[in-house]
């Protein structure tokens, strides 16, 4: 063995010994070498680093930041189903932890990045995106994380508002109006956008005009005249309830 490779060899090992972080406890050293392995985007590394600490110092110190972390390294791997639900567990475990509100938000950011890119799959991440952003406003009024909730509960409600009309709408067109009929109902209980109620409102009048409810026809369309937008198709359907109803 060459005497240049036999230094090369020592300088490798000197330069990994001293790039080895610094701590009073075996435990805390593998926490910050985990950390730095995520910071470093190395997350398979930085998970066995964890679950060395786990495993070997259950009671230590580090123990519980190591679960939080474990859930942000699940996050930036972008195993959004994972990372929920370990930032739920932490949550869970450790209510009264100092970072509660940055838990909470990445729960729902969580959720959020699970959202389909069109309305037309399921939705259920929304719903679960738009209760833990609403969840860390009323905890944590003033955290920082609070603050970009709103536009991310906003974006979320609008995709399930389109998914809404797009299901009554698809039972309007096929001429199922008693179901169109309830999916039209149910969005002006639940959505308070001028646009959709307009339309709701609008399709309400028709569908109960198709189905021959005269009177209900005629009532829907006095009861939502102030919100509809009238159309050609509307003022006949209007026009003939009232006279059909009278």
């Amino acid at each position: 063995m060459s005497l240049l490779f036999r230094i090369s060899i020592i300088f490798i090992v000197i330069s990994c010994a001293s790039d080895k972080p610094k701590g009073k406890t075996e435990a805390e050293i593998l926490y910050k070498e985990a950390q730095r392995l995520m910071d470093d985007g190395r997350y398979i590394l930085a998970t066995e680093k964890l679950n060395q600490l786990k495993n070997q110092y259950p009671y230590s110190i580090y123990a519980t930041p190591s679960e939080l972390l474990m859930a942000d390294i699940l996050y930036e791997q972008e195993s959004y189903v994972e990372s929920a639900a370990a930032y739920l567990l932490f949550r869970d475990f450790h209510p009264k932890h100092e970072k509660l509100s940055y838990v909470v938000y990445k729960i729902a950011q969580s959720y959020f990045k699970q959202i389909p890119e069109t309305y037309d799959r399921d939705l259920q991440p929304a719903f679960e995106a738009i209760k833990y952003y609403k969840e860390l406003k009323l905890k944590f009024p003033n955290s920082k994380y609070s603050l970009k909730a709103n536009k991310r509960i906003s974006k979320s409600q609008q995709m399930i508002r389109d998914k809404e009309q797009y299901i009554a709408d698809f039972y309007f067109k096929t001429e199922n109006y008693e179901a169109a009929l309830w999916r039209y109902k149910d969005i002006l209980d639940n959505f308070k956008n001028k646009k959709i109620v307009s339309h709701s409102a609008r399709r309400i009048v028709l569908s109960n005009y198709y189905l021959k409810n005269w009177g209900d026809c005629y009532n829907s369309a006095q009861k939502y005249k102030t919100i509809i937008k009238e159309n050609d198709d509307y003022k006949e359907a209007y026009n003939k309830c009232r006279a059909k109803f009278k």
